[in-house]
């Protein structure tokens, strides 16, 4: 599998920022993600009804270099750009790769997170074996997603889900051929479903950044700085120790 964890050092450590948010209130900061998306963010806890995950803990940092309280809005992913540009929400952390089209509605991050996608597949079938193999699969991937965008370049039979767990479920009822989805959500899903196995192909490796409205440039900025502080101090390594197991 391909991924790393990216430096920011290169960001520099720039003096904190009191932010404004989108004005739910001058001390919360709003936080849009899509909770079925492990380890990045999840339901789970004592509760089994709190929002937790990776993207969640850097959020939660975010909110207190601001001297802010952290409030979490769950939706489906592909709501979360209408969401922050119609002022709902003041940042999506949602495992959301940078791409081209994204940027034209909204501004990133610096990348924190590279990963690409893979491919799951019940274990008796051994009908892929490279990229070329998809053309004309039965696909299933999460609505909004990156492998819903590439999925479209293979194959005309793609079924979009809310939540990669009802694709998977999709793919364990024999109902699609493959899930297309990124590599560490993939991992999380595979733990938990071991009648399932993973195919690594030559993707192009993607980038997550965390995005905000195209009018929040102190917001952006505060984000930046919270991310680079973290990766000098060791914060940003803990982590990924406590999420990527």
């Amino acid at each position: 599998m391909k991924k790393s964890i990216l430096g920011l050092a290169g960001l520099g450590l720039t003096s904190l920022l009191m932010l404004t948010g989108c004005g739910k209130s001058d001390d919360v900061l709003v936080v849009g993600t899509n909770a079925s998306f492990p380890p990045f963010e999840y339901v789970g806890g004592p509760s089994g009804d709190e929002v937790k995950g990776f993207d969640i803990d850097l959020a939660r940092q975010i909110a207190k270099d601001a001297g802010k309280t952290l409030k979490i809005e769950n939706m489906n992913f592909d709501s979360l750009i209408v969401a922050l540009n119609s002022g709902k929400i003041d940042f999506v952390a949602s495992g959301m790769t940078i791409t081209e089209e994204r940027q034209a509605s909204v501004d990133f991050s610096a990348p924190y997170y590279e990963a690409t996608q893979v491919v799951l597949m019940n274990k008796d079938n051994d009908s892929i074996k490279s990229i070329d193999d998809l053309n004309g699969k039965r696909i299933a991937v999460q609505l909004g997603s990156t492998g819903d965008i590439m999925a479209k370049n293979y194959s005309d039979n793609v079924t979009a889900f809310n939540t990669g767990f009802e694709a998977v479920m999709e793919l364990r009822n024999a109902k699609v051929d493959l899930v297309l989805f990124d590599s560490e959500p993939a991992i999380s899903f595979l733990n938990q479903n071991p009648q399932l196995k993973m195919v690594e192909l030559d993707f192009e490796p993607e980038f997550y950044g965390l995005a905000v409205s195209k009018n929040q440039t102190e917001l952006l900025s505060q984000i930046n700085t919270t991310l680079s502080n973290m990766k000098s101090n060791g914060a940003y390594d803990a982590l990924v120790s406590k999420h990527m197991k």
